[in-house]
């Protein structure tokens, strides 16, 4: 036990962000962890945490598909970490473990809210992505929400990031008839044709999405997978063919406006072309855990399969990673690693 401290720190929000969060919505502060877990529950030194853009919503009081942050109480999210004390059944210290209580050095949690993971099968940091959270995303959102089928063109926004990366590999894979993703700087597009396979790229910073879109796509889409709303929806709507479907997953152009972002003008053409606008929860969707995970694993260890990090060591950085995630500073998945 003489290595678990007495104490652990943790991120508290202290205040409701208005607009665009700030650090000082934020607070690291120390809490005592309790070395003898009551029976049930396990401790957790937390190595890697996650930082998301759905937290952003979570900031907010209002109500949601997931309750919002309480104030002046630590954070949650993406964690994984060893086991360090157990009082639980089918835990053993040293385990490594995957849970939601991360924004901590320290998690005291029921082991049922916990999954063991496999070190030796990927990096314990791929469990926060291409085999978590972000990569169950893709996979559900493109093979079930939007019924993807071979042959499909297939267009993502936000394709750099933790999502986005694996939704425009998982359609190369499967057989797509043309990919092409959008990013916010050239460095991004560069790595989405030249490392992911991604068929076309365009930095939408460069000019209006509805003006670079068809130039990319030029026969039109059959999938849009959109992690970004805004203009990129409406120029999608614009460019989808007869019958094309939409997976809905984020919306992060609009996160932090403080008034009610504009429609897309052009809804009209959802009559007409027919088409199917879904948005989706990964948490509807854990009955594809197993099949996700072996399909990944294969990809992976095939390299047919390519994935990013961006790695921000510390746990007093985390609020900054966050805040630098949402202004597009990651490349692949943000991840907090915790050292010492």
């Amino acid at each position: 036990m003489s290595q678990i401290p007495a104490v652990s720190r943790e991120w508290h929000l202290v205040r409701r962000p208005q607009g665009w969060p700030v650090a000082e919505d934020f607070a690291l502060r120390e809490a005592p962890v309790s070395t003898e877990p009551a029976p049930g529950r396990i401790l957790v030194r937390n190595l890697h945490m996650s930082v998301d853009p759905y937290m952003r919503g979570r900031m907010n009081d209002t109500k949601s598909y997931i309750p919002p942050f309480r104030l002046d109480e630590p954070m949650e999210g993406g964690a994984v970490g060893e086991v360090v004390a157990s009082a639980a059944e089918g835990f053993a210290v040293g385990d490594h473990v995957l849970h939601g209580l991360g924004w901590r050095e320290y998690a005291d949690l029921d082991a049922k809210q916990a999954v063991k993971v496999d070190a030796s099968l990927a990096p314990l940091s791929a469990y926060l992505g291409v085999l978590g959270m972000p990569g169950l995303t893709a996979y559900a959102g493109l093979f079930e929400v939007a019924s993807f089928k071979e042959g499909d063109a297939v267009f993502v926004s936000g394709a750099a990031g933790a999502v986005g990366g694996l939704v425009g590999q998982f359609a190369k894979i499967k057989g797509a008839s043309r990919v092409i993703g959008s990013a916010g700087s050239d460095e991004k597009v560069t790595l989405l044709t030249e490392k992911y396979g991604f068929d076309a790229a365009f930095n939408y910073k460069n000019g209006p999405v509805a003006e670079q879109l068809p130039a990319a796509a030029p026969d039109g889409i059959d999938v849009y997978f959109d992690n970004v709303g805004g203009e990129h929806l409406e120029a999608a709507i614009s460019s989808l063919n007869v019958h094309g479907r939409a997976t809905l997953c984020g919306a992060i152009a609009g996160y932090n406006d403080t008034e009610p972002a504009p429609g897309p003008r052009n809804l009209m053409m959802v009559i007409g072309k027919r088409l199917r606008l879904q948005g989706i929860l990964v948490g509807d969707h854990y009955g594809l855990q197993q099949q996700f995970v072996k399909d990944v694993a294969g990809w992976l260890a095939s390299g047919e399969l390519r994935y990013d990090e961006t790695v921000v060591e510390g746990v007093e950085n985390a609020a900054g990673a966050f805040l630098g995630m949402l202004r597009g500073e990651n490349t692949g998945k943000m991840i907090v690693s915790f050292t010492g």
